[in-house]
């Protein structure tokens, strides 16, 4: 069992996420406020979207370490399973949401953790890092269907529930096919880094191609909007 403390500023109070692992590995994640003085109604919202933040972030801090190393090794061990017509896309609910399931064509806003596995795990973005004029995390925004961003993302969260945070394991074939492809790292270096690793070809030549495109992603499904009613 492993506790992550996060700290909401407003508040004081620290947000505990626990985290239990069980045999056979699996997560239960947990999350409580200890007692804190009352607020005024003024700062509410702004103190439950910190909460919101501090919880997703408590999760998937507490849970990368162990279940990281559980991916680029042996992936069963952390009890992932297969996304049905998938193509191979491997899914771990780190929390379970309780709002709605997109459907075809809605807009859909996820936060996101982008990792390389062909490079020990490399983070290559986070949304959390993608900051608006007030500081506040800029989700990732696009329309379910649309062919903009990759399969494996579109994948993982038709079968979420706002709120839902799930980590997923993304082959190559359901990743990158070509530069242009969204979600972008919007700093050059990374997206050349990013790039150069999975297009390189020296090692597609030399058979590597099944390994060098594989991704890991934290997705947090922030909110699904209906375009057309």
């Amino acid at each position: 069992m492993i506790r992550c403390f996060a700290w909401t500023p407003l508040v004081g109070a620290p947000l505990i996420t626990t985290v239990h692992f069980t045999s056979p590995p699996s997560l239960r994640i947990f999350a409580s406020r200890s007692s804190a003085p009352s607020s005024s109604s003024s700062s509410s919202s702004t103190v439950a979207a910190a909460s919101r933040r501090s919880i997703s972030l408590s999760i998937i801090a507490v849970t990368s370490s162990v279940v990281s190393s559980f991916c680029f090794s042996s992936p069963a061990l952390a009890d992932f399973s297969e996304i049905p017509n998938s193509g191979g896309v491997k899914a771990l609910d780190l929390r379970i949401g309780d709002g709605d399931v997109p459907i075809e064509g809605d807009q859909i806003e996820i936060h996101y953790y982008g990792r390389l596995a062909a490079k020990q795990g490399w983070r290559f973005d986070s949304t959390y890092d993608h900051k608006d004029s007030n500081g506040e995390a800029v989700p990732f925004t696009f329309v379910l269907g649309s062919s903009k961003v990759i399969p494996g993302i579109e994948t993982a969260v038709r079968s979420m529930k706002v709120g839902g945070i799930r980590r997923v394991v993304i082959p190559p074939s359901q990743g990158y096919q070509n530069t242009s492809q969204e979600p972008l790292p919007p700093n050059f270096f990374d997206r050349q880094r990013l790039f150069t690793t999975i297009f390189n070809p020296t090692r597609l030549a030399n058979g590597e191609g099944s390994t060098l495109g594989t991704l890991v992603f934290d997705i947090e499904l922030v909110s699904t909007r209906r375009l057309h009613r």
